[in-house]
């Protein structure tokens, strides 16, 4: 997650430099739009608006090729949300992070029946780090191209950064830069050429931090809304055999799709039944 928020803040900050590496083109109208796509919510990386090209440009970063869903899949998912939303061009790329030879890093494409769709991959050890050494927003990722001398081209990021004048830029550049060389250096290596004290004093650092603490706390409230509703369903349903004997399955998997608050309602009305048939009322009455 560390790595995701890194890179999510380096699109955001500096979307012209990530403009001009992948898609090579000059873009200053550009527009960041929410990552968070319509339907059921997923969150995407990074979604930019070229307001002049009429153009989207879609990112997915990914540390490990594994996905649940697969990678694939989500890109075509991405893809159809933006389009229903935005209708207009949309260029999606997966920059893959780490080194691996898996085969998913090379699997640019969704098959199914009756249904294709493509997107760019790029294997970012694999690209020249010359054009990342070039912008600012780029540094960080250049620590994770292609070399034949690691520490070297650590060191020559390291100097670019420090080449930066404005100094809260430096600073979470700096930042970014030591998260990302986590993937791939041992934290000694970093210190040598990068500030460790950087770290406690960034301003993007502490948000990161806290926009990871924020998803924890977040995932601990789903996991106990989730717990509560399951804990409610089999008190419901231990109700039910008792008053109206064993229940089929086809009114149980119904039941299994209740939110906390249904079921709440339904331990409440339940004891007023006298039959399956007015268990089934009920549940017709509130999915009408």
């Amino acid at each position: 997650m560390t790595y995701d928020n890194t890179l999510k803040y380096l699109v955001e900050q500096y979307p012209e430099d990530f403009i001009r590496y992948l898609l090579a083109s000059e873009a200053t109208d550009i527009q960041i739009l929410k990552t968070e796509l319509n339907q059921e919510p997923i969150r995407a990386d990074s979604v930019t608006f070229l307001q002049t090209a009429n153009q989207i440009l879609h990112l997915e970063f990914q540390t490990l090729p594994a996905s649940t869903p697969p990678l694939p899949l989500r890109m075509l998912d991405y893809w159809v949300r933006l389009y229903r939303q935005y209708n207009c061009d949309i260029e999606q790329i997966v920059i893959f992070l780490k080194p691996t030879t898996s085969e998913a890093v090379f699997v640019d494409q969704f098959t199914a029946r009756n249904t294709a769709h493509r997107y760019r991959i790029i294997r970012i050890w694999e690209q020249d780090p010359e054009p990342l050494l070039l912008s600012p927003g780029l540094l960080p990722l250049a620590t994770l191209a292609r070399t034949d001398s690691p520490q070297r081209l650590l060191q020559q990021v390291a100097v670019q950064v420090s080449m930066i004048e404005e100094e809260a830029t430096k600073q979470s550049i700096s930042v970014c830069t030591q998260l990302l060389a986590g993937l791939v250096f041992e934290p000694e290596l970093i210190r040598q050429f990068l500030r460790k004290e950087d770290m406690r004093e960034s301003a993007i650092y502490q948000e990161i931090l806290e926009e990871g603490l924020q998803e924890g706390r977040q995932r601990g409230i789903e996991q106990g809304i989730e717990q509560g509703r399951q804990s409610e369903l089999r008190l419901v349903m231990r109700l039910l055999n008792r008053r109206l004997g064993s229940i089929n399955s086809q009114l149980q998997s119904r039941l299994q799709e209740l939110s906390l608050a249904q079921l709440e309602n339904l331990g409440e009305v339940l004891l007023d039944f006298t039959s399956e048939a007015d268990l089934m009322n009920w549940l017709n009455t509130i999915e009408s």
